[in-house]
């Protein structure tokens, strides 16, 4: 596996092939347009180039109409689709044949327009129940709710907290004014509801009476009539707005047959955005206009016969080292690999000039995951659920990796499962004692168990990381000696080779003179003149100490941090024998089950996430860094990307 190899296109064409040329390249996928390098350019060119305009923002909004209205379909008349079912399948023809677009725009419109009006019933309706809540202390009044009273006296409705006393407040108001009555209508436990009668003369002196008990008074603007009749009338014009609110879902539900024809409408405007994004990074001028970008190596032949169709010159040249930057990046991957690029984006796609790290990282990211899981039950439900949804959805792009990489993590897992002895813990034990089976019944059969051989497991865990971490030095070396580099290769990673050989001829007690082990000195030797060749005067002395502690420390750290390995093992294994044990406790079967099917549900989701995150660290801190150069950006060509619909090869 490897990078795939890019070649710089510059092309000239006529202005009037440029929509079916951009169809073209669009059903070929393997262009990605850029912008153009002015300087690349004749100066009487350039100085006659103007950037192409498109109609990206009308493309967008329409898309983004289609779109809603397939989500209101959803929701006022949702689909019934069997669980775990596969996208629909369409050819490029039907992608690109607009010919239904501006019907499909208008149901669109209808649809979002039903919508608005529901919304704007629903806020209608909200704010009337309010009102009627606002009406419900007074129903009992019997007294127009707008009436200010008669010629003489003022009638206020208002009210006051229903902590204060109603009669230090009638008290108040007698004391201020003479000819006054505080009537209570209703309480509640907020408030007193109440209607103040006075003089029109003396309402001013009442309501400055009643001010420090709180009286507010009640706003009823536009209620006519009693709080019993508007109340009334509010419920009849609510009854009234729920009718026509379900007439405008009933006609969206009805608009549920043009469900396919929008979503394959949205898919269509998908292709003419991305020809209209190509379009934007263009120039021209009046008869021509100018393309560069980059295309697949692999695909030139397919590419040159397209463009011998049209009017047009173009170049194809490989990328000069200095514009290796911005070469985009393209993985090729088979069923294995392509499983890791879930693990490679995450992190940073490998620059052009780099290496492709899947095919180097899939063995021990798939080793590694089995070993921290080690379960051949849950192995068994990571291949399982990885199949069916393999068959069933028939995954592409991101879903197909995350697919593929749960099937090899699931086949990993329960082989290391099978070593280990692990079906769901020991439940076969714990259910063989609940069934009265002689002792022993249940256990199978393992080459070494992480409970009772935990330093074994340690150990071996060092010592995979140690390989793991020679493998990135060799590569490193490789990439080194690729670039015309071999003296930093053999001043940084052979010096630590040889540091590496000479402990272990120092434990065998083998090459050393006088007690001193020669092979370790002369890798110490070289290691220090390695750290210290561009370092001048006593720089030359401090970087011999630098070097010292960088190298102690960062080995160290890096291998111990492969401890993980034995420490989620351990973990995973340790919480499934406890669950088995407290299903255990009660000697009853289905209390077992019960309690089986909630903690290993947990302790299987805890270490799904739990092992893949650790293997990623794994990958990316420790073996990553001793030979990956990131920094790559994805090839995004000009092609057919679908929501809603797949596109049959």
């Amino acid at each position: 596996m490897a990078i795939e190899k890019m070649k710089k296109l510059r092309l000239m064409a006529v202005r009037g092939q440029k929509e079916e040329l951009l169809r073209e390249l669009l059903l070929l996928g393997c262009v990605e347009v850029s912008e153009p390098e002015s300087d690349a350019l004749e100066p009487e060119v350039r100085d006659h180039l103007s950037k192409e305009g498109s109609e990206l923002l009308r493309y967008r909004g329409e898309h983004s109409r289609l779109v809603q209205a397939v989500e209101l379909l959803g929701k006022y008349a949702p689909a019934k689709k069997p669980l775990l079912s596969a996208k629909p399948e369409t050819d490029s023809d039907a992608i690109l044949d607009d010919s239904t677009l501006p019907q499909m725009l208008e149901t669109a419109d209808e649809i979002i327009g039903r919508d608005e009006r529901i919304r704007r019933i629903t806020a209608e309706e909200s704010r009337m129940r309010g009102q009627i809540e606002s009406l419900s202390p007074w129903l009992e009044l019997d007294y127009p709710l707008a009436c200010p009273g008669t010629e003489k006296c003022s009638v206020v409705l208002g009210g006051i907290p229903a902590a204060i006393d109603i009669g230090s407040a009638e008290a108040a108001l007698n004391d201020a004014v003479e000819e006054a009555a505080l009537v209570r209508v209703d309480s509640d436990k907020d408030q007193h509801y109440l209607a103040l009668i006075a003089l029109k003369e003396e309402l001013p002196t009442a309501l400055d009476s009643l001010r420090e008990f709180g009286f507010a008074i009640a706003s009823f603007s536009g209620m006519d009539g009693t709080a019993k009749e508007c109340t009334e009338r509010l419920n009849g014009e609510l009854k009234r707005l729920a009718g026509e609110k379900e007439a405008a879902a009933k006609e969206i539900w009805d608009q549920r047959v043009h469900r396919e024809e929008l979503e394959l409408s949205a898919d269509r405007l998908n292709a003419k955005i991305a020809c209209a994004e190509a379009e934007d990074r263009m120039y021209g001028m009046d008869s021509t206009i100018v393309l560069q970008g980059w295309a697949l190596a692999k695909k030139v032949p397919e590419l040159e016969k397209c463009l011998e169709k049209y009017d047009c010159a173009w170049e194809l040249s490989d990328p000069e080292p200095e514009e290796y930057p911005d070469v985009p990046v393209k993985l090729t991957n088979n069923n294995i690999t392509n499983g890791l690029n879930m693990v490679t984006n995450m992190y940073s796609l490998p620059a052009y000039d780099g290496v492709d790290p899947n095919p180097l990282m899939a063995p021990f990211f798939i080793l590694f995951y089995g070993l921290m899981m080690a379960d051949m039950g849950y192995g068994l439900l990571m291949i399982i659920a990885a199949v069916v949804a393999m068959k069933k959805i028939k995954p592409r792009a991101g879903t197909l990796s995350f697919c593929q990489l749960l099937l090899w993590g699931g086949i990993s897992t329960f082989v290391m499962g099978f070593l280990t002895g692990g079906f769901f813990g020991d439940a076969l034990a714990q259910i063989g004692k609940i069934l009265g089976k002689p002792d022993g019944w249940g256990e199978l059969w393992c080459l070494f168990n992480p409970m009772n051989d935990s330093m074994m497991v340690l150990i071996g865990a060092m010592v995979l990381g140690l390989i793991h971490l020679n493998t990135g030095m060799v590569i490193s070396v490789v990439e080194k000696v690729k670039k015309g580099d071999a003296e930093s290769a053999i001043w940084e990673e052979g010096s630590l080779w040889v540091i590496l050989i000479g402990i272990i001829f120092m434990v065998l007690d083998i090459g050393s003179i006088a007690g001193v082990p020669l092979v370790l000195v002369l890798g110490c030797l070289m290691l220090f003149y390695g750290g210290s060749r561009e370092a001048k005067g006593f720089g030359k002395v401090t970087s011999v100490f630098s070097t010292l502690y960088n190298t102690l420390t960062g080995w160290f750290g890096d291998i111990l941090s492969y401890s993980r390995i034995m420490a989620l093992m351990l973990a995973g294994s340790v919480i499934a024998t406890v669950f088995n044990t407290i299903g255990g406790i009660a000697n009853n079967l289905v209390l077992f089950i019960i309690v089986f099917i909630i903690g290993h549900a947990l302790n299987f989701a805890l270490n799904l996430l739990g092992c893949y995150v650790h293997d990623l660290r794994l990958q990316c801190l420790e073996y990553f860094g001793k030979f990956y150069k990131d920094g790559g950006k994805a090839f995004d060509p000009l092609a057919i990307n679908t929501k809603y619909y797949d596109i049959t090869e």
